[in-house]
């Protein structure tokens, strides 16, 4: 079977593009790649990448130029989980980063093989995770 070398893209859906990267760029210091009115490419670390779309704006094909292709539409509805990985030093740092900025901490785990994890929201009700080595088998 050929093999899969990891996630690239996790993308997120959201109703305010500004907000978005108010949040996105300010309070979790993602560096965007590009970005326009209907979207922001983030470097999300580890040769990851976090795709932030204006809810309604991907509804149709994209016919790429210089005949590069399409990119078929797609969309998402609802709120959504996903996960950001850090180093287990920087957890008090990542818990100040979001109190200064009135980030509420909704929950926070103790896993069985030492990582830990902490569980907040974007402004369109995404749950974030960031999580420490030991939260799974890989990581």
């Amino acid at each position: 079977m050929p093999e899969l070398n990891g996630v690239l893209e996790t993308a997120l859906y959201v109703e305010d593009m500004p907000r978005a990267r108010v949040f996105f760029e300010g309070v979790m210091g993602l560096t965007p790649f590009t970005a326009d009115h209907r979207f922001t490419a983030y470097d999300a670390g580890a040769g990851s990448v976090l795709l932030v779309f204006l809810r309604g704006e991907t509804l149709e094909t994209v016919v790429l130029p210089d005949d590069m292709g399409t990119i078929p539409p797609h969309d998402g509805q609802g709120r959504v989980h996903m996960a950001f990985a850090i180093a287990a030093q920087q957890l008090s740092a990542w818990e100040a980063q979001l109190a200064d900025h009135g980030v509420e901490i909704e929950g926070r785990t103790h896993w069985p093989r030492g990582g830990e994890s902490l569980y907040f929201r974007d402004p369109d009700g995404h749950l974030l995770e960031l999580a420490t080595p030991g939260v799974w088998p890989n990581y």
